[in-house]
């Protein structure tokens, strides 16, 4: 359990800005300009370092150990232990001796936000660069005090001695002393290593983070304790209907000790007490009456509503005649896809201390972004960003959860209000019902093939809102993360169709509070795009694998595919071919591909061959092995990322034969994992994993990118098995049940 003492709560001490700090410790401080090359690489900030800077991304001590600041955070993806292994390459330090401080606004660079698999691709290089200016730096004075030039020195755990004699050696510590030392490295014309020259990068080093998670002393933001704290927990209407608040009764908790505040806001009510305990009973007591709310729609309406949205049209891709191709085809598929939404389902429920005063405040949370978190709790306290520190703390699971920190704006205004720290906990029911979830998506696809079968015309239509995070504290798309972003182009594009049309339909809102799910919309965006494409496969009488390389003219796809096929031991002929009808268990495979990319380092690919088992009797359909070949660029963990496969696979196949938010028109009907479950261990498939790593290309990114295609290969790979396409996910026993029974 963590506990602030008062030298690290009580005084003004937690508002110190990076430089403030780092001059008060002994060390090598490294700085760079964001011109040149390294420009990207950071976002203007009023936090921590100055705009203009890449500041002080590494403390060299005077002991030799490395503390290295980074704004991106650790969700759970292992890129703590990356980011030391990349910093620890470029200083020749070995990596027990890097320390990584992570997320805090008083101390370290606006990176951007911790999403969308860009946390390598996007923070690595800034990294890498500033590791290796640093050893630049070390090198150069080490010449000068062994008066041996530069060139003829090397390095090697933190030690530069000369080529020619040993004895000439001085090390890092020795080089730093006991005083700090600010270089400015402005342009600097830096040695990079090549990846042939690699250690430390490319092994399968221990996450720094497991050892203390797997003996259960790893402190979560849920175990923060500071003094004076007080405990909070939020009263909310009984449906996602927009209801407001009428009227409290407080005389309703009078019997609840300890009560320390009742807050009324517009949506919702905060109550503050003494203890934990008492913070539950008086919620669970407390009587508000609130207005009528705008009643959801019915289940079985979803997708026609979703259809009837407003929004604006975008066309995403166009080539060729589509019109003209589909009139001259042989034979026209057309298809529809649905896909509800899907929760978060985070193990541990949202969980934020906050302690605001006067001038300044305190917030620790778990958040994807503490830079954007800090801005925003500075807005709605009335407060400069710059006196907002915001400390990362992990929460237990994310999966775009902590985009929008929920009780991190709750905890911070009642803090405010109540003038000492404030701990806001939601419930499980909380977490289920007030989620943002992934909003749902509909799709219409059409194709046509000629008399060969060869594919002549591919039309391809998605209803989607942005998936942006939204808050019951209100409409959150101006945050600096979450710029509008429509997701419905994550479709491949490396399919060479002779005549293609992709249209979105840009949803202005959606039904339920919706948000950034793991993959945004690229999983539901795969399952209708891949599912079509087997559908076209198995119309045209095609192997599913040979048709989709006739199409294909991406390399890395093309060679992830065939690795996937490979390895699965792919046998070569047409789907469901050879269903047998009187098996009490029918077996069948598919496959899929998915492409993930952010920014500018590329995409990651991945393909899979989903082997599964239908039971006849009660439609339960069982994941029995996963084989994925995944090309995510240079590795720089690959146990990490295996770590990443493994996690991506397991909660996409709970997603495609699982989870589902169930509402109907007085509101959402999940509060436990009984009405939203989730795999459990006994379910877990066997995962068969091909890495293709690539040192030539960039590091990439895996947080994400193998959960693309699950729910499609699962889909094709029932079809196969029992000659049945389920065109919505997820697969649940009596829905496939009544499909067999069709």
């Amino acid at each position: 359990m963590t506990t602030m003492t008062e030298s690290q709560h009580g005084d003004r001490s937690l508002a110190i800005s990076r430089r403030t700090f780092l001059k008060g410790t002994a060390g090598l401080v490294v700085a760079f300009s964001v011109l040149g090359p390294s420009k990207v690489l950071a976002a203007p900030s009023q936090q921590g370092a100055p705009a203009d800077m890449l500041d002080s991304w590494l403390n060299i001590g005077a002991d030799g150990r490395v503390t290295l600041f980074v704004g991106r955070v650790e969700l759970g993806t292992g890129i703590e232990t990356a980011y030391a292994q990349i910093a620890a390459e470029e200083l020749d330090v070995p990596i027990g001796w890097m320390t990584v401080v992570q997320g805090d606004t008083a101390r370290t660079v606006d990176q951007g936000a911790t999403f969308g698999s860009t946390a390598i691709s996007a923070a690595g290089p800034a990294i890498r660069r500033a590791a290796a200016a640093a050893r630049q730096t070390l090198v150069e004075m080490a010449a000068e005090r062994l008066g041996v030039p530069a060139e003829n020195l090397v390095v090697q755990d933190g030690v530069v001695r000369s080529r020619n004699n040993a004895a000439q050696q001085v090390s890092y510590a020795e080089l730093v002393g006991s005083q700090p030392l600010e270089i400015q490295v402005n342009s600097i014309d830096l040695t990079l290593k090549r990846p042939s020259e690699y250690t430390i990068v490319g092994q399968p080093i221990g996450r720094m983070d497991l050892p203390a998670k797997m003996t259960g002393r790893f402190e979560y933001v849920q175990n923060v304790r500071v003094p004076g704290m007080f405990h909070a927990r939020i009263v909310r209407p009984p449906a996602q209907s927009g209801a407001k608040v009428v009227s409290v009764d407080e005389s309703s908790i009078a019997d609840v000790p300890g009560v320390v505040r009742v807050s009324v806001h517009e949506g919702w009510v905060g109550v503050v007490t003494q203890r934990e305990e008492q913070a539950i009973r008086a919620a669970q007591q407390l009587q508000v009456t609130w207005s009528e709310g705008t009643p959801l729609p019915s289940p079985s309406e979803l997708f026609s509503v979703v259809r009837a949205l407003p929004g604006e049209d975008r066309v995403l891709n166009e080539s060729g005649d589509v019109d003209a191709a589909l009139l001259g085809a042989t034979k026209i598929i057309q298809a529809n896809y649905e896909f509800p939404p899907q929760s978060h389902g985070m193990i541990g429920p949202d969980c934020a201390v906050a302690d605001v005063w006067s001038d300044s405040a305190t917030i620790w949370s778990g958040t994807q972004y503490p830079h954007g978190l800090a801005r925003e709790a500075a807005g709605w306290l009335g407060l400069p960003s710059e006196s907002v520190r915001v400390m990362y703390t992990e929460g237990s699971g994310c999966y775009g959860r902590y985009a929008v920190d929920d009780a991190a704006l709750e905890a911070a205004l009642l803090s405010k209000e109540v003038g000492k720290p404030v701990r806001v906990q939601w419930m499980r029911a909380d977490e289920h019902g007030w989620d943002h979830y992934s909003p749902p998506m509909l799709f219409d696809v059409r194709g046509g093939l000629d008399a060969q079968g060869n594919v002549v015309a591919w039309d391809y239509q998605v209803w989607s809102p942005s998936h942006v995070g939204t808050s019951h504290l209100g409409d959150l798309t101006g945050l600096p993360w979450s710029t509008p972003r429509f997701i419905g182009d994550d479709t491949q594009h490396s399919y060479d169709w002779a005549n293609e049309r992709q249209l979105l339909h840009a949803l202005s809102q959606s039904v339920l509070r919706y948000g950034n799910l793991r993959s945004l919309g690229a999983m539901m965006s795969a399952f209708a795009s891949e599912s079509f494409v087997d559908e076209l496969a198995a119309a045209a009488g095609a192997d599913p694998v040979e048709f989709r390389l006739r199409y294909l003219t991406e390399p890395r796809a093309i060679a992830a595919l065939q690795a996937a096929a490979e390895q699965a031991g792919w046998q070569t002929r047409p789907s469901a071919s050879s269903v047998n009808g009187n098996a009490s268990v029918l077996t069948g495979r598919g496959v899929s591909i998915g492409e993930y990319g952010v920014g500018a380092s590329g995409a990651t690919w991945v393909a899979m061959i989903a082997d599964v088992e239908v039971n006849r009797s009660d439609g339960h359909v069982r994941a029995a092995r996963i084989t994925v070949a995944h090309d995510c660029g240079l590795i720089i963990n690959p146990d990490g990322v295996r770590n990443q496969i493994e996690g991506n696979v397991i909660q996409s196949v709970s997603r495609s034969l699982l989870e589902e938010v169930l509402f109907d028109e007085s509101g959402v009907q999940i509060a436990d994992w009984r009405s939203y479950p989730i795999l459990t261990f006994a379910e877990v498939p066997e995962i068969d994993i091909v890495l293709l790593n690539r040192p030539d290309l960039p590091a990439i990114g895996a947080g994400e990118p193998a959960t693309i295609p699950t729910g499609a290969a699962i889909a094709n790979a029932i079809f196969d098995a029992t000659g049945i396409r389920l065109r919505r996910i997820p697969f649940t026993d009596a829905r496939v049940k009544a499909a067999l029974e069709a």
